[in-house]
């Protein structure tokens, strides 16, 4: 696919590339200190102000398309925001800058400061509720996946795509109540799950490693997290699907809000992220994408991956920050 705008992309290669990677270093680092001290709100609280102000710094006229979200009536990062000097670009944003905020207040493995980018109108504007999703790594056909199929025609497509037996496909499952017939449907074919607590864009992520041995992610999540997911896997190839789900009145008149009409539309990776992208993640804990923040007394190290769509160019960054404030 051409991009839709070339001059943008080259600013966007130029300028903003590892300019995302110092980005979400700074969320990751504030919420660093706050690892293991069972405070939810004050870990995100202390990212979503540190991912603003590296954003702010930075030469674009940005506008934040997942953000926070309306749920939690986020007073910053909020979807609609302005982010950026104002000069240069014009920039769509989708962020998390605490993706497991759980996690990282029990101190659990794979939490991310996550951020993606894109031309404007290239990004999903997400409403703020639960997306189910289907995603596979590179190197299948087109079509493998279908969300109109079973879990078990979905395993089966993808295992003979691969030449092996169902039982032999590894599905990453978040460890819900709700996922307990998906979770007993995979378990009748004798797949592997790796049941995470959370942290889905870092399990979609997965299926793009061969070293984790996950084959597919299943079940339902947030919906602004599965267009990061999708922002990563256009960088780096894969498919994905997703579906939004409404669990009551206010939810699907939400979606009417943001223009979406077809309440029951499967989306597909180029419907959520298309044109150029980048895509940035600073693990906050170790995972298996990333390792955590490690704070020393005068030294704190920090590891990132960095994406971006046009070019397939994948780069992972070890910093080394010192005379940090906190």
């Amino acid at each position: 696919m051409t991009n839709a705008n070339p001059i943008a992309s080259t600013l966007l290669d130029r300028v903003l590339v590892l300019e995302m990677v110092r980005v979400t270093e700074a969320a990751a680092v504030a919420a660093s200190a706050l690892i293991g001290r069972g405070d939810e709100k004050a870990a995100d609280h202390a990212a979503v102000e540190a991912m603003r102000a590296a954003l702010n710094e930075l030469p674009m006229d940005g506008t934040v398309v997942i953000g926070e979200g309306e749920r939690d009536e986020a007073p910053m990062l909020f979807i609609g925001e302005k982010v950026g000097t104002g000069q240069g670009p014009g920039i769509d944003i989708a962020l998390d800058p605490l993706e497991g905020t759980t996690i990282t207040a029990k101190a659990g493995p794979n939490a991310l400061a996550v951020l993606a980018i894109a031309e404007q109108g290239c990004l999903l504007n997400a409403p703020d509720v639960y997306m189910q999703k289907l995603a596979i790594g590179p190197g299948y056909p087109d079509g493998t996946i279908d969300l109109a199929r079973s879990p078990s025609e979905n395993v089966r497509a993808i295992a003979s795509a691969k030449g092996v037996e169902p039982g032999e496909i590894i599905a990453c499952v978040l460890d819900r109540p709700r996922h307990a017939e998906l979770i007993a449907e995979l378990r009748s074919l004798g797949c592997g799950i790796q049941l995470i607590p959370d942290g889905d864009v870092a399990g979609v992520i997965a299926v793009t490693d061969p070293d984790t041995t996950v084959d597919v992610y299943m079940g339902s999540g947030g919906a602004p997290e599965g267009v990061l997911a999708a922002a990563a896997l256009r960088c780096v190839g894969g498919q994905i699907q997703g579906r939004l789900l409404f669990r009551n009145d206010d939810e699907r008149g939400r979606a009417r809000r943001w223009g979406i009409e077809d309440l029951d539309r499967i989306y597909r990776l180029e419907d959520m992220a298309k044109g150029d992208c980048i895509f940035a993640a600073t693990g906050v804990t170790d995972g298996s994408l990333l390792d955590g923040v490690k704070r020393r007394k005068d030294l704190v190290t920090t590891e990132s991956i960095v994406m971006r769509a046009s070019s397939g160019t994948v780069r992972r960054v070890r910093g080394e920050h010192r005379n940090l404030k906190a």
